[in-house]
């Protein structure tokens, strides 16, 4: 591997929210080198900060709803300037924010602001997709595309989800190089099945939709290496595209293991690559 590897601690959340101190010690212990949070469980800044240093973790970066910087700009930002994360970025919006005649301008107008006050505290702001920014077009464009023609390349950079790209229909190691440069983290994610109409409850997010039968094998998220990911090529591309981190993230655990025993399959499948 040509870069650090960090795990998105959404994918352990229930193991940090009851015993944050141990469950960094034993990410730290399975090979990781850094950690994204989505969250800090009742942690102060300065308490979370310590726990990282005390096992060796970099906070490279965190997940920040967009609410919580609309809300409280200066004192979010400030939360993680001290807990020392190098960048900010935004984990999911409504899919209001991706149309043209909607609130998209709404969008674009505070990731400009959020970029510039997290670029004055020496944070940068990245933007984390799904798969519907693809299948949300503006102009006969992916959404995700004209967000990042609309947004600076020095103030907004790409936080690509590798399996969103997939399911959205995109190439990921093409998708990955097409913003080479503008990639500073990817996230790598493995999943099997189909797209279906219940996806998202596996990544928290209501959907009362039924779900439609189908003969095709059920949507499920799976450890990195486990699912029908080409990471081998996609680790590749990030590389040379430029990437200074590569991020796991699992929603929800899968194949009969625990977040702790996925977030541990990920890492030993990573460490059998060779770039």
């Amino acid at each position: 591997m040509k870069f650090p590897v960090a795990l998105q601690m959404y994918s352990v959340r229930d193991d940090a929210k009851a015993n944050l101190d141990d469950t960094l010690r034993q990410v730290k212990e399975m090979g990781y080198d850094g950690v994204e949070f989505a969250g800090l469980y009742d942690y102060s800044p300065e308490e979370v900060r310590a726990l990282c240093d005390k096992y060796g973790l970099t906070p490279i970066s965190a997940h920040v709803p967009l609410a919580s910087m609309m809300a409280d700009l200066e004192g979010t930002l400030a939360q993680y300037k001290t807990i020392g994360v190098k960048y900010v970025v935004i984990p999911h919006v409504s899919q209001d924010f991706c149309k043209k005649d909607e609130r998209f301008p709404e969008l674009v107008a505070w990731a400009e602001k959020i970029a510039v006050a997290a670029k004055a505290l020496g944070m940068e702001l990245g933007y984390h997709n799904h798969d519907f920014e693809f299948t949300n077009m503006i102009d006969g464009k992916h959404m995700l595309d004209v967000l990042y023609e609309t947004v600076p390349a020095d103030l907004l950079k790409t936080q690509l989800d590798t399996c969103w790209v997939n399911v959205g229909g995109e190439n990921p190691s093409e998708y990955v190089r097409k913003y080479a440069g503008r990639c500073p983290t990817v996230h790598l994610k493995d999943f099997v099945g189909q797209k279906s109409e219940n996806m998202y409850a596996l990544i928290g997010v209501k959907n009362d939709a039924e779900k439609k039968a189908s003969q095709n094998q059920e949507f499920e998220l799976r450890p990195v290496g486990c699912g029908v990911q080409d990471f081998p090529a996609i680790l590749q591309a990030a590389h040379e595209a430029g990437a200074q981190w590569v991020i796991v993230e699992q929603d929800r655990p899968s194949m009969g293991k625990t977040p702790l025993e996925c977030a541990k399959t990920s890492i030993d499948y990573l460490k059998t690559i060779n770039l």
